[in-house]
């Protein structure tokens, strides 16, 4: 069987997609206590983290973000005010509900950076889509061949320590952890 590809021109000809739902800022820990006790009553959770870039060798930077999405909202987790709190430790290592992501043994190692976990229940969306016919490991790229749309990375490389997010990155941050989230349901259906 060959993989299903698509190319770098064929992705730049594709309308962007947008995060459809509600975005929740949590950056305290009782707002991160209220948020995860919404989560723990779901089944399914779309995960990613961002970390702010590193532009000099030998500089490294914590997680600042952690994006954590339902179908209809995305909690976006300021690691960088509150700290890997127990309640959101305990929430990744639990095996109750599923956690869907891309490349989350990078996201692992950077979290473990902040306190140690270990984390259950996580789904790895690159080992997954391989048992679909899809030969691609980026998350862009595996949307656009699913739903035709893409998924813009200008947002990437931008500060995620900074004292207030741009509205395009809580857009930027929200639609990575849902667009696995939804990536998963369309292959499960």
């Amino acid at each position: 069987m060959e993989l299903q590809t698509i190319d770098k021109a064929s992705l730049s000809t594709l309308p962007a997609e947008v995060f459809p739902g509600r975005i929740e800022l949590v950056q305290t820990e009782a707002a991160a206590i209220k948020a995860l006790s919404f989560l723990t009553d779901q089944s399914l959770v779309g995960f990613d983290t961002e970390t702010r870039p590193n532009f000099r060798k030998g500089d490294s930077h914590a997680v600042a973000l952690m994006q954590l999405s339902t179908p209809d909202i995305c909690f976006l987790f300021r690691l960088n005010r509150i700290g890997l709190i127990s309640e959101l430790r305990n929430f990744l290592e639990s095996d109750k509900i599923i956690k869907i992501g891309l490349s989350t043994k990078d996201d692992f190692h950077a979290l473990n950076r902040l306190m140690p976990i270990e984390p259950r229940g996580f789904i790895e969306l690159q080992t997954l889509v391989k048992r679909y016919g899809i030969g691609e490991a980026s998350l862009t790229k595996i949307y656009a061949l699913l739903f035709g749309k893409r998924i813009s990375k200008a947002q990437r490389l931008t500060n995620w320590e900074a004292t207030e997010l741009t509205p395009a990155q809580k857009h930027y941050a929200a639609l990575d952890a849902w667009a696995c989230l939804r990536i998963f349901q369309h292959l499960k259906q």
